[in-house]
């Protein structure tokens, strides 16, 4: 009989600094094969999908709903004390972070490659070559609009360029009401939705100085400038801006489909989504991948490492992408499933054209993500609050360390 390896103890503090791979080498907090821990941020919707998916792989499911917000740190934690849960999900951007410690066993080990799903669901769950993490269900960004004042204004389709975008919300803006609303917030949410203007664009966080990222900066102070956006989105969240868009404030709403309960509470709002414009007809846009991704930690148990694995493979099933995508309002990650359901959609029909070519955030620099976001948001803040043009912005923000 072989003896256990044993782990160091090593405190959360020094956790932080120590790879996983070190620490993530006990058991997990339960015994046995009879029943798997499922760790997620989710509420309680979701547990009636981890039910069913248990009771396919003949196991019980104990279900520990956290806060998202201190999930990665909970995570360090349980890796020290030899307490990581069976299967763990993680916002998309963090996957490589984690898979770069060690924690995390790679996917394919149990017969997953995330075939015929979006490429950058893959590409986010993806590791030095290896597949950590898979997702039933992801989201992006689009555009809500007011179809009432679209009508009164004259307006008969949806802006697909900058250009048209621009006419469209000076038309619309109106006494207190602006015809365009995002959140550019100095956080990673006005970074996510800046994104889409600079990618789209031909940006990129490897090097934010340069004309292209300066073009998507220069589109934003423009509008701010025409008095389309109000000064005050440098504070305004994503849930302000839909706000703003319910109260009549906004004819035009950067946000995600995780807002379509709230508008469809709203019976005298006549709206509807298109996808974010592009500086060019002739360009694609380019929106962030979110969503999460469930992965499979190394707990020291390959018996139950491969339930969990059996378990993420349900998850990720075309049936329970489905489920997963009715209750979170968001797109199936395999391609013809996200197809389908947007063919039966009329609301989500644009955010499933733009999960198409979505990015995740961690394509380009994987792990060192934050770092890029931290910079985007700075420049974002900086051109719009005019302590610097966009161009000097952007440098300023590219030298920061």
């Amino acid at each position: 009989m072989k003896t256990a390896r044993k782990c160091p103890k090593i405190t959360v503090a020094a956790a932080a600094l120590v790879p996983l791979s070190l620490t993530a080498c006990g058991g997990s907090a339960s015994s046995g094969t009879g029943s798997l821990t499922v760790q997620d941020y989710y509420q309680p919707s979701h547990d009636a999908i981890y039910k069913a998916c248990a009771k396919s792989v003949g196991v019980e499911v104990k279900i520990n709903h956290l806060p998202g917000a201190g999930l990665i740190s909970k995570v360090l934690q349980q890796s020290s004390s030899r307490t990581l849960p069976d299967v763990l999900m993680l916002d998309n951007p963090d996957v490589q972070q984690i898979a770069a410690s060690g924690a995390l066993s790679p996917l394919t080990d149990y017969g997953l490659n995330g075939e015929g799903m979006v490429p950058a669901v893959v590409k986010a769950g993806t590791y030095e070559g290896k597949l950590y993490g898979l997702a039933p269900a992801v989201n992006t960004i689009s555009v809500f609009y007011n179809q009432d004042m679209f009508e009164a204004a004259g307006i008969s389709a949806p802006p697909k360029t900058w250009d048209e975008l621009r006419a469209a919300a000076k038309k619309l803006t109106q006494g207190d009401r602006y015809g365009f609303a995002m959140s550019n917030i100095n956080t990673y949410e006005g970074s996510w939705q800046f994104l889409p203007f600079m990618w789209s664009n031909g940006g990129t966080e490897e090097n934010l100085a340069t004309p292209e990222t300066a073009q998507a900066l220069q589109f934003l102070v423009d509008l701010q400038n025409d008095g389309s956006i109000s000064k005050s989105s440098v504070n305004w969240g994503q849930g302000d801006v839909v706000n703003q868009f319910v109260a009549g404030k906004a004819a035009m709403a950067v946000n995600g489909p995780w807002v379509i309960p709230q508008l469809e509470k709203e019976k005298s709002l006549k709206w509807a989504a298109f996808t974010i414009p592009t500086r060019l007809a002739s360009q694609t846009t380019v929106a962030p991948l979110g969503g999460e991704l469930y992965t499979v930690p190394r707990t020291g148990d390959k018996t139950r490492m491969g339930k969990a694995g059996q378990f993420v493979k349900c998850l990720t099933s075309p049936e329970k992408q489905l489920e997963s995508a009715k209750i979170e309002q968001t797109i199936p990650s395999t391609l013809t499933v996200a197809a389908e359901f947007g063919k039966s959609n009329e609301v989500i029909a644009p955010f499933v054209t733009a999960v198409k070519t979505a990015r995740s955030r961690t394509a380009i620099l994987g792990p060192d993500w934050p770092k890029a976001a931290t910079k985007i948001y700075t420049a974002v803040q900086a051109a719009l609050t005019g302590k610097a043009a966009p161009a000097e912005a952007l440098q300023q923000a590219q030298n920061q360390q």
